[in-house]
């Protein structure tokens, strides 16, 4: 058991919410760590949370103790991260005037995805939602081209293969016929790199617009495209019993 104050780096760094773990690996391996200065590439290696400094390039990480938990309805040309390489709008534009502290997003939504998006500091919490154990079901509205058959529908609930694995069982249903396209209410509980899009692509029916509207008992509900919300505590109090 670790001592009061020390904690492995990966830990400490997941905790403040800039990583999930694994992840965190990954940074400390690739030499972006510096503990008072000191450049990091031991995983293991264990510190001081009150009075060691780290970096993650050149900026400082602390965790927070005071957490918040917002829900954002992310419109499509934002990508889901806090910084983008070629200059991109992210989901942090849509709350920089508004909240200053640091949050991080919850998993991820595609470039040309819209829908439900939670952004937290709270780095365990965050840990816990991205690992593939826990199977928190998430629901989108899909519209694609065509309109599945009943043989293509039972394809897609009993599980494809996409990419080098097989997906889970999940859910879809026609909620919604127009000309040569349909809305589809689609659950997964998986969240693999643009699965939805390529379980419809899979069946032969393409996605044309995709929004998720809930992620378990959170539910995305009448808030404004591009807007924000705290979560309320009964959905906090969901979200840390999972």
């Amino acid at each position: 058991m670790e001592e009061d104050n020390v904690m492995r780096l990966q830990k400490f760094i997941a905790l403040s919410g800039f990583a999930s773990r694994r992840k965190a690996e990954e940074i400390i391996l690739e030499g972006r760590v510096k503990v008072n200065n000191q450049i990091i590439q031991t995983l293991g290696e264990k510190i001081n949370i009150k009075t060691d400094i780290v970096e993650i390039d050149g900026k400082r990480i602390e965790i927070s103790a005071n957490h918040i938990y917002i829900m954002l309805n992310k419109p499509v040309g934002y990508v889901t991260t806090v910084s983008d390489q070629f200059n991109r709008p992210t989901v942090m534009d849509l709350i920089k005037n508004d909240i200053k502290m640091r949050l991080y997003p919850v998993g991820r939504l595609d470039y040309d995805t819209e829908g439900l998006l939670l952004l937290t500091n709270d780095g365990e919490l965050t840990y816990k939602l991205t690992h593939p154990k826990h199977n928190i079901e998430k629901v989108y509205i899909a519209t694609v081209k065509g309109i599945p058959a009943k043989d293509e529908l039972q394809r897609f609930r009993e599980g494809l293969y996409i990419d080098d694995y097989l997906t889970a069982p999940a859910k879809i249903e026609i909620i919604k016929i127009m000309k040569g396209s349909c809305e589809l209410k689609i659950v997964i509980h998986e969240g693999k790199n643009r699965q939805v899009r390529k379980m419809c692509e899979k069946i032969g029916h393409p996605v044309i617009k995709l929004k998720r509207i809930a992620i378990g008992n959170l539910h995305l509900g009448n808030l404004p495209l591009g807007k924000w919300r705290h979560l309320k505590d009964v959905e906090v109090n969901f979200l840390k019993k999972i």
